[in-house]
């Protein structure tokens, strides 16, 4: 059977755009997943039916994980780099923010050369993605997929709570909804997990879209590679219970996720003819921008020793209800950091009060490249993070500010000491620079590593529609397209991707 459309991958973005086209009857969609699918509420694993927002949540290095690793910084040991491996994709495993990049995000990439993508076209469909279940208005959908709720102040636990008060204490707004176009401030955040359900893309997508009988899901596929005649994209060469099948289909949409996408296409010929003569890879398409313009959010943990009476929260891990986005000292860019506050039980005796310190629009770029043609071995992660002064700077004045925090009135009975940076580091430039570059760890909001952007732009590799330059019949529709990491967590961008490039294909046929 040749089907019209492929979609390989079935994550935030894959889920999305196969549940999107499959509306159209006549049009008929094969959704390829390289991890199991779970068709009915009732048989999801435990792990992947609950959500505690604490991030890292249990189901991080089970078998829904790819347990991926990178390089943070030329100092740092390798990182885990989790990645969703099931119906959902990291949607089934991650930290359930439902945070928006922010209008200046968009009108970033308008700038560069996406005009398509302006904050004005592309919030109908953010608001086609969600039912918000606190607000409504025009900037809050009503009736879509995916459930959104933010947990009130009086369910945070004793050291978020002391954390919003210090926020206010120094000056910081309160933002009750920090999905407003103009929010900055501390509060909670929204999160996708309503009465502890997480409402991934394959809950809150497929659930509605996997009936239909022009929706083909098989689960338990790798795709090795993409099969061109010519430059034209004409189907996948798949892996499915050790043997190798080949599928035709009349377009191919990567939505694997910004680690897998490039790799694939890497092991297609689709990348820079220098790197791919190495592996002995015939170049279909010589584009040096796949793997290029690796972005993400460098972060740091700034810990403190808890008093023996603090009430420390049940899990492992604190859930992350709550943070304060602001912009750093004479900043270029708006709203371009971010703290979260939580608990953990897995640091020191007794456990540590941690304040996440992170950077939303990095300078610093990384990249990813083959270490193999086997699609098994993952790619070489090299994140590159803190390479930049700029951002060495403003995570500097970051962990200082988060111990400005520490001390602010409302954590006097629950801190006995900082844990870590020291008192010595954190009061010298040079050794605090060195101990967030050993420290340092991604955010897990990994993009741009198949840039999109105009035809003139080098490291471009797909043009503003998801379609890939040098190829016909084959489309990129995942967060690796984004030309820079947004300020906010990627899962919405992502499902965003997905619903806009279903628009672009329908419109297109």
């Amino acid at each position: 059977m040749k089907y019209d459309k492929i979609v390989i991958g079935a994550g935030s973005a894959g889920a999305v755009l196969a549940s999107r086209l499959s509306e159209d009857s006549n049009c008929s969609v094969l959704l390829l997943e390289a991890g199991p699918d779970y068709p009915n509420f009732e048989n999801l694993p435990f792990d992947l039916k609950h959500g505690w927002g604490t991030g890292p949540d249990i189901v991080v290095g089970g078998i829904h994980d790819w347990q991926f690793t990178g390089t943070a910084s030329k100092f740092s040991e390798n990182m885990p780099v989790p990645r969703g491996k099931v119906t959902g994709g990291t949607s089934a495993i991650n930290g359930q923010v439902f945070l928006r990049p922010l209008p200046e995000d968009f009108e970033r990439w308008v700038e560069w050369g996406n005009d398509r993508w302006s904050f004005k076209e592309c919030l109908p469909y953010l608001l086609k993605i969600e039912t918000d279940l606190d607000y409504g208005g025009d900037f809050h959908g009503q009736d879509g997929p995916i459930l959104v709720k933010r947990h009130p102040l009086n369910s945070l636990t004793d050291d978020q709570l002391a954390f919003y008060e210090a926020c206010k204490y120094l000056g910081y707004k309160e933002n009750m909804d920090h999905n407003l176009p103009d929010a900055t401030g501390v509060g909670p955040y929204p999160l996708n997990n309503p009465d502890g359900i997480r409402f991934s893309t394959a809950l809150g997508y497929l659930s509605q879209s996997r009936h239909r009988l022009n929706l083909t899901i098989k689960p338990n596929c790798v795709t090795r590679k993409i099969v061109f005649d010519g430059n034209i994209a004409t189907g996948v060469e798949v892996i499915s219970g050790g043997e190798v099948f080949k599928v035709e289909g009349k377009e191919i949409i990567l939505s694997a996720g910004s680690i897998a996408t490039p790799q694939i296409l890497m092991l297609s010929g689709v990348g820079s003819e220098e790197l791919l003569s190495a592996f002995d890879i015939s170049v279909i398409s010589d584009l040096p921008g796949v793997g290029k313009n690796l972005r993400d959010h460098p972060t740091v943990h700034t810990t403190w020793k808890p008093h023996f009476s603090f009430n420390k929260p049940e899990q492992k891990i604190g859930p992350q209800k709550v943070a304060l986005r602001y912009t750093s000292q004479d900043s270029k860019y708006q709203n371009d950091m971010i703290m979260i506050m939580r608990f953990s039980h897995e640091i020191g005796d007794v456990g540590a009060l941690m304040i996440s310190v992170g950077i939303y629009l990095a300078e610093s770029v990384g990249r990813i490249s083959l270490q193999s043609t086997d699609i098994h071995i993952q790619p070489i992660l090299d994140y590159n993070l803190l390479s930049h002064k700029y951002d060495l700077k403003r995570l500097r004045e970051g962990v200082r500010l988060a111990d400005k925090i520490a001390e602010a009135p409302s954590f006097t009975d629950s801190i006995v000491a900082r844990l870590s940076p020291d008192e010595t580091t954190i009061n010298n430039d040079d050794l605090l620079d060195q101990w967030m570059l050993e420290n340092v760890l991604t955010m897990h909001h990994i993009s741009g590593t198949c840039k999109m952007g105009p035809k003139c732009d080098e490291e471009a590799v797909v043009d503003q529609y998801g379609l890939v330059y040098g190829t016909k019949q084959l489309r990129i529709a995942d967060a690796s397209i984004l030309p820079d990491c947004p300020r906010a967590n990627t899962n919405v961008a992502a499902m965003l991707i997905g619903e806009r490039i279903a628009d672009f294909i329908k419109t297109s046929d």
